[in-house]
């Protein structure tokens, strides 16, 4: 039997805190690029996170599950697993993303009282305590934004109901590249507004440039002007100001995020790798 997830406490008061690190160039506002994504939010998109969700997870709907989305961005994968049945609570750090999450929520699950949404931090034990427990807990890109990666891996631990999954997924470690890309990284975020676009433009149009290729070279549409989602229902513009702006930033290579949790009472179910290449490795346990 699956413990419920409890009441949510008042919400810890993480904006300043946020804003602060924000100004200094120590963290990326992910919830303005959220806010961009949702402009172009459509049901193929959604149905898209929805199969995905189900794929990793393997499982044939979401009902009847308490599910909590831990650092939950734009909303989408909240919206995707109330829709398939689940009793869901979201929190960010961001007061941005919340906000996000919020907007879908009233937008298609209005008063609706299994869904519920809150601001905090993963880095905050007595928060995440008040949450209660889960039969899946959902962190997708997350983690490794935090600046304490292990330390919040450590946290989601006692989140998960006996039986229950945690899917995360972290970003893969590249070696002397992800060093170079921590240096991109901070170097956008501390660099002033108006110089950002000189760092994100050439990335962008070498990874324009990548897509077209390898689809002209498929024969499949060009997927770089192309409206219909990704595999995840995300975007590719999103993905790529979210990886060029992503701060703080932390990668692991999938043995270490494998040798982390197995300690811990968890066993590895379902593993998706990129490859070795950059972006983020997937994983599924149950405990």
């Amino acid at each position: 039997m699956t413990r419920s997830s409890s009441a949510l406490a008042l919400e810890p008061d993480t904006s300043t805190s946020h804003s602060i690190e924000v100004d200094a160039g120590e963290r990326f506002s992910f919830g303005e690029n959220w806010r961009r994504f949702l402009r172009h939010l459509n049901p193929e998109r959604v149905k898209a996170a929805e199969t995905s969700l189900l794929e990793m997870l393997n499982i044939q709907s979401c009902q009847g599950l308490s599910f909590l989305d831990v650092g939950s961005g734009s909303g989408l994968f909240s919206l995707a697993a109330r829709n398939l049945g689940a009793k869901v609570v979201s929190f960010d750090y961001d007061p941005v993303s919340v906000a996000c999450t919020r907007e879908l929520k009233r937008t298609f699950h209005p008063n609706d009282e299994m869904w519920r949404i809150t601001e905090g931090s993963v880095l905050d034990a007595d928060f995440l305590e008040q949450l209660g427990h889960f039969d899946v807990v959902f962190s997708w890109g997350v983690l490794h934004h935090t600046g304490a990666m292990r330390r919040a891996m450590r946290n989601l631990a006692p989140l998960v109901n006996l039986q229950g999954k945690l899917f995360v997924a972290i970003y893969n470690d590249q070696g002397t590249a992800s060093k170079l890309w921590h240096v991109v990284k901070h170097s956008y975020n501390r660099a002033p507004r108006v110089l950002r676009f000189t760092i994100l433009l050439p990335i962008a149009i070498y990874t324009a440039i990548g897509l077209s290729v390898s689809d002209l070279i498929g024969r499949r549409p060009l997927r770089i002007l192309s409206p219909q989602p990704q595999g995840r229902g995300m975007s590719i513009w999103t993905d790529i100001v979210d990886w060029v702006g992503g701060y703080p930033f932390e990668v692991a290579k999938p043995e270490q995020i494998i040798d982390f949790y197995l300690p811990l009472g968890f066993s590895l179910v379902r593993l998706k790798t990129c490859g070795g290449k950059c972006g983020c490795n997937e994983f599924v346990f149950t405990r």
